[in-house]
């Protein structure tokens, strides 16, 4: 195991950082941009970009860069909301995402406003129709920008973290413990494990609001 989670992590760190660095912050773009986010695994390639991390300062270099391009994918969504939403959820395309979520981004962010767009940052399909349904509100773009940051900023560190810190707890321990790789494995699992867990829990409480129509402002959560 350990030869294999080697071999592994030296075909990640051998990509060029700045590259590695880029492909991460294009992949969590397109991850939080319409539709597109409902394909594109953006966690998983900025995972493993982390686990290629060798220093503080590719460390910083890869967070900033995710931020970045979270951000950037959000806004897109959000302008492309703004601008062409109502054109985009009656397009066959729009269609094909299903009436349920559109209705569910709708009324999530009716009734919880900047909190739904918090939130969504962590759920899957949410994560990609609630920057367009925002545009399609009456929520400003100041206002969207100052929920999805800080969401955007916690998920990055997270991912950027836990990936880059069992690398380095790998690498420092694959000579003298031959169960590191299992270490390795299960240290991700277990993230892994968390992060579906706390899904299914903010997951819970946005379903609850799936069918309920609110006051059609989301500046006025209930």
């Amino acid at each position: 195991m350990n030869e294999l989670i080697a071999s592994l992590l030296e075909t990640v760190q051998a990509v060029d950082p700045v590259m590695r660095t880029l492909l991460a912050g294009f992949a969590i773009m397109l991850e939080t941009s319409v539709l597109v986010g409902l394909v594109i695994p953006g966690d998983t390639v900025v995972l493993a970009a982390s686990t290629g991390v060798q220093h503080a300062g590719e460390f910083v270099g890869l967070s900033l860069t995710v931020i970045t391009g979270a951000l950037i994918g959000e806004s897109l969504g959000f302008a492309i909301g703004r601008y062409f939403g109502p054109k985009l959820r009656s397009s066959r395309l729009g269609q094909s995402i299903g009436e349920n979520n559109w209705r569910h981004a709708e009324n999530f962010i009716d009734h919880r406003g900047g909190l739904a767009v918090f939130i969504s940052r962590f759920l899957p399909v949410l994560h990609s129709l609630v920057p367009v349904t925002a545009g399609m509100s009456s929520m400003r773009y100041a206002t969207f920008m100052m929920w999805t940051a800080p969401a955007c900023t916690i998920w990055t560190f997270a991912y950027v973290s836990v990936g880059s810190v069992a690398a380095e707890k790998f690498g420092e321990s694959a000579d003298t413990l031959h169960t590191a790789g299992y270490w390795f494995v299960g240290a991700l699992v277990a993230f892994a494990i968390l992060v579906s867990l706390g899904k299914k829990a903010l997951n819970k409480y946005a379903r609850s609001f799936e069918e309920s129509a609110g006051d059609r402002d989301p500046s006025t959560p209930e």
